[in-house]
């Protein structure tokens, strides 16, 4: 008896062409490899339990790659949903979607969850990962999965939602996040399957997942915190109880991580603004809307000098405009169609009425400026401009006020009103690739001035249901920012449609003391806006041409950089930036007057210096020159005084002694000219 041949595949597996037999899948090539958790199957991620075809490309997904650790923790977060049914079975599920550094999972409950709570639900979690249950997929109609969840409100709204009328309203459900679960396409479900073959547990999910729960290690993974959390972000939807968590693959990772967070927590720029006197938010101005108290002006003020210093070398002319303007403004530039949202609401004023009451002179609404670009461009429309005049490069510290939601206020990384250090290039086609160049390496060694030295750029591009303008100008200033950016030398990331509505944009990301990034300079190529304010100049020719618009940020704002800084430096700034740069303290009263002298030699050559004569013991004055981080602390006692000495204390903590007062000075004042990293 003859058998029957066994059908052939052929496939490319990361790189390797391999031949195999029909119905091979992912799980039976590297199910053996434990760091493998998923497959990408010609450019789209898929489960392990994939059945692969022939002529198809696949890529092994590791967990510790990007996307094999989101496809860790949304695996992880379904079990966490799994748990909380099991303890709560009245529990109804919102969404669970990966995020940086974790996940989380939303959840109808009739009382907040405490911190024992949490800890219950991690044992029941770990018992889950024990058991080994299997992630299995089903396609399921709409009508199958309304059946199978009848019980789960907020999945049923999500399958009402799903349909190619629906989708993009479905996957933008919570910022996106409800995309890990409906979108275009099949509709799934995800069964949790025992041993035995029994059902455990089933979610609506587009996936993939891990193959089995055992996949997530139960010493790897933490509840971190609760939170409250409208339904789909809508203020106008349920309020939620959301579980924050976060998965590694191995232990010694979260460990790592866990140590991470408590770094961040200690150089929280709200709690260091609080300890050094640096700035607070007063309840009584409002949310989002700091003060600078003394010791963090004087950072301010050495951040703004600086800045305009540099800014006079490198050609830029300084503008000042209102803080408040007529709607029609923003109007024309397009922001009241694409930006209302993030602008505080109207005033409407200047309406005049007759002893009647009727109206005289309409009103008209005025509105708190959220962007300087539009009265730049009045400034430059004030009267006509020569090619010669060209390039014209407007700078102003100009301060804008952007309505964020309240959850999202957080301090000065991300407040209300703020001040940004922000310019506007007037060129011709001709000179804007030149002075996007040179825009870029002037940011980027601003930046190091104050101690950043580790980018990368992002390319931010076209958002086609958020942007204004024609295909071709867009593709030309994306391609000139794109060009301009590979030439720096710097990796190049990109951002679909990260753009602003007027243009693309090529961001500097910065890494700080501690490996966290931070988008900071900002600038974009805009063709537009001189479209739509009907901007001109005379070209060499006699013609009317229209200019180019390059928007640059070099700060963000100087708030937000503030923030930065002090987390980056951990309230110990450079010694030029810092409030109080030299604290004498002398040994005991008799030694004041010595080092009062020295330290008026220090004022003289312009050095933030001050003498501690309070009536304090020696040892807490140095504690307290210790945690308020100041840079030099010069001591004096009996010996100092008769040989014309200081010892020099640092902030780690050692020590000179017997060093010459001249000596002393001339060191400090070096220090802060050269903006040493002391």
């Amino acid at each position: 008896m003859t058998s029957l041949p066994v059908s052939q595949l052929t496939i490319t597996l990361d790189g390797e062409q391999r031949e195999l037999t029909t119905g091979t899948t992912g799980a039976d090539l590297l199910g053996e490899r434990r760091d493998v958790v998923a497959v990408r199957v010609d450019g789209e991620l898929k489960d392990l339990a994939t059945e692969l075809r022939d002529g198809q490309v696949v890529e092994s997904v590791t967990v510790s790659s990007p996307e094999g650790l989101s496809i860790l923790r949304h695996s992880t977060a379904h079990v966490l949903a799994q748990a909380v049914q099991q303890v709560n079975p009245d529990a109804k599920l919102g969404i669970g979607p990966p995020v940086t550094d974790g996940f989380y999972y939303d959840f109808d409950v009739a009382t907040p969850f405490t911190p024992e709570d949490l800890k219950a639900l991690e044992k029941a979690m770990q018992r889950i990962m024990k058991e080994g249950q299997t992630f299995r997929r089903r396609v399921v109609s709409d009508d199958e999965a309304r059946t199978e969840l009848a019980a789960e409100p907020f999945k049923l709204e999500l399958i009402g939602l799903k349909g190619s009328a629906g989708a993009d309203a479905a996957a933008a459900a919570d910022g996106g996040a409800a995309g890990a679960e409906v979108g275009e396409g099949e509709l799934t479900i995800y069964d949790n399957v025992r041993r035995d073959g029994t059902v455990a547990w089933k979610d609506l999910c587009r996936g993939p997942h891990v193959p089995s729960t055992r996949y997530i290690v139960p010493n790897a993974f933490k509840l971190v915190r609760t939170a409250a959390a409208y339904w789909r972000g809508s203020e106008k939807n349920p309020q939620l109880q959301r579980v924050y968590g976060t998965a590694w693959p191995t232990k010694d990772e979260l460990v790592a991580y866990t140590e991470r967070v408590a770094e961040a927590e200690r150089r929280d720029h709200r709690r260091l603004g609080a300890e050094l006197d640096l700035f607070s938010f007063p309840e009584e101005i409002g949310s989002g809307l700091g003060v600078f108290h003394p010791k963090g002006g004087i950072i301010k003020n050495e951040m703004e000098s600086h800045s305009r210093r540099r800014h006079i070398e490198a050609g830029y002319d300084f503008v000042s405009t209102p803080h408040i303007t007529k709607g029609r403004l923003y109007e024309v530039s397009g922001h009241l169609d694409w930006y209302a949202d993030g602008m505080y609401p109207a005033m409407h004023l200047d309406e005049e009425l007759d002893d009647e009451g009727n109206v005289k002179r309409a009103g008209q609404d005025y509105y708190l400026k959220p962007m300087n670009c539009p009265m730049h461009i009045l400034v430059y429309k004030a009267r006509g401009r020569s090619y010669r005049e060209l390039p014209l490069r407007a700078f102003e510290f100009g301060t804008v006020y952007r309505y964020e939601k309240s959850g999202v206020v957080h301090g000065f990384t991300r407040a209300r009103g703020f001040t940004q250090d922000d310019a506007h290039i007037f060129c011709t086609r001709e000179q804007m690739r030149d002075e996007i160049h040179d825009a870029l390496s002037f940011m980027l060694d601003l930046l190091r001035d104050y101690g950043l030295s580790d980018f990368y750029l992002e390319l931010s591009t076209r958002n086609p249901e958020k942007s204004v303008g024609d295909d071709d100008a867009w593709d030309e200033a994306t391609e000139t920012l794109r060009e301009v950016a590979e030439a720096s030398g710097l990796d190049l990331v990109p951002d679909p449609g990260g753009a602003a509505f007027y243009g693309p944009k090529i961001s500097v990301q910065a890494k700080d003391a501690i490996g966290r990034t931070w988008q900071l300079s900002t600038v974009q190529l805009d063709f537009n806006l001189p479209e739509r304010f009907d901007l001109e100049y005379q070209a060499a020719d006699g013609s009317r041409q229209r200019p180019v618009m390059i928007h640059r940020a070099l700060f963000g704002s100087f708030e937000r950089f503030f923030a930065v800084l002090l987390e980056h430096y951990a309230g110990a700034f450079p010694v030029w930036l810092s409030p109080v740069q030299v604290l004498a303290v002398p040994v005991a009263e008799p030694f004041n007057a010595y080092l009062a002298e020295v330290v008026a030699q220090l004022r003289a050559q312009g050095v933030r210096a001050t003498l501690d004569d309070s009536t304090d013991r020696f040892a807490k004055k140095i504690r307290t020159a210790s945690t308020q981080k100041i840079p030099f602390v010069l001591i004096a006692g009996g010996e100092d005084a008769e040989a014309g000495a200081v010892s020099f204390r640092y902030r780690d903590g050692h020590q000179e002694n017997g060093i010459p007062v001249a000596e002393a000075v001339e060191r400090i004042v070096t220090a802060v000219r050269e903006r040493a990293q002391v």
